[in-house]
């Protein structure tokens, strides 16, 4: 394991064997939301099979990350679609000739990653051939991006397999910058979700990564009474009238490559930047949730990083595929 990961699992949890105990009661109390398949994940699920495949993973996440820091946000960005859709399951990496597949739904355009994912394959197919599925590799690089920006590292149980189904028309549904609250409660709570989580892996994950200026425009043509004032004069600075709507900003501003709580104070604050996180602090549960964060009192104060690991536990154990389910795939974005 290397500094940097020792590093984060420090200052975050104060012994692995309590995160992993954490997360086994995480996934113990969903027994009766998940199904028996995705309940019998298992960590370390390659220990004897491909021994290596997790520090391989991170070596490839470890290096995309030093060539754009980026990365962080779009692998972590590429796991949720992958999970909001057909489940857990690699589907979004498939691409067939034309442009019938998931990856090019309209909610999941901008959706990056795939090459980082599929180098991560070729390295552990030379090692492991048919061992390890492209879906765990999917989880795995969200989780290993997270800590390399500076978050937390948590375990990830594994043992994924890949679909063999990717219709666009069953990415329809996914989650939207311009959701009304009850629609973002609906759709997060379809999937098993709670609104804490769905506080902490919409909002929350948006301390890392940047937006265009496509989705923030009609924010501030509407004149959204929920930004704050000056912080509108900026965003209208960086996205005027007629300017170019692929102009990329924070979406956590003044700290965009950082995984912290920073996201919560600006959206307390009235700096959030898309409608789908201001959205979030006019409920008076998600208002709780979020002020709870960002507390001055140390006794009052939840821990967001704690929540966020065990939040992406859950979300990646939807709909997910085990034993003779889906198949493992030999290169990622095609089914066998």
């Amino acid at each position: 394991m290397n500094r940097m990961v020792r590093k984060n699992i420090s200052n975050h949890f104060s012994s692995p064997k309590i995160i992993t105990v954490a997360i086994f009661v995480v996934l113990f109390s969903l027994h009766d939301q998940l199904s028996f398949s995705e309940a019998r994940l298992q960590f370390g699920f390659y220990s004897k099979t491909c021994p290596p495949a997790e520090l391989i993973v991170r070596n490839v996440v470890q290096h995309a990350m030093t060539r754009d820091p980026g990365n962080a946000a779009v692998l972590l960005r590429l796991h949720f679609h992958d999970c909001f859709v057909e489940g857990c399951d690699g589907s979004i990496l498939i691409k067939h000739v034309g442009n019938d597949d998931e990856r090019f739904a309209v909610g999941n355009a901008g959706v990056g990653g795939f090459d980082v994912i599929d180098e991560a394959k070729s390295q552990l197919e030379r090692l492991c051939p048919g061992v390890v599925s492209c879906a765990d590799i999917v989880a795995l690089a969200a989780r290993d991006a997270v800590a390399e920006a500076k978050g937390p590292f948590y375990e990830v149980p594994t043992g994924r397999r890949d679909g063999q189904r990717a219709e666009k028309s069953n990415a329809a549904n996914l989650p939207d910058v311009e959701d009304s609250l009850s629609i973002l409660k609906s759709k997060f709570r379809e999937k098993g979700l709670s609104d804490q989580d769905l506080v902490l892996l919409s909002a929350g994950a948006h301390t890392i990564g940047t937006t265009a200026c496509f989705f923030v425009i009609p924010r501030l043509d509407a004149q959204d009474h929920t930004i704050d004032k000056e912080f509108f004069k900026v965003l209208r600075s960086k996205c005027p009238k007629g300017g170019d709507v692929n102009v990329r900003i924070p979406l956590d501003w003044g700290s965009q490559f950082v995984f912290d709580d920073q996201i919560f104070r600006n959206i307390k604050n009235g700096k959030g930047v898309i409608l789908s996180d201001s959205v979030l602090y006019q409920d008076n549960n998600m208002k709780n949730i979020i002020d709870s964060y960002v507390a001055s009192n140390r006794s009052s104060k939840t821990n967001f990083a704690a929540d966020f690991g065990k939040a992406m536990v859950k979300m990646g154990a939807i709909g997910v595929k085990i034993g003779t389910e889906g198949e493992i795939r030999r290169i990622c974005n095609a089914t066998n």
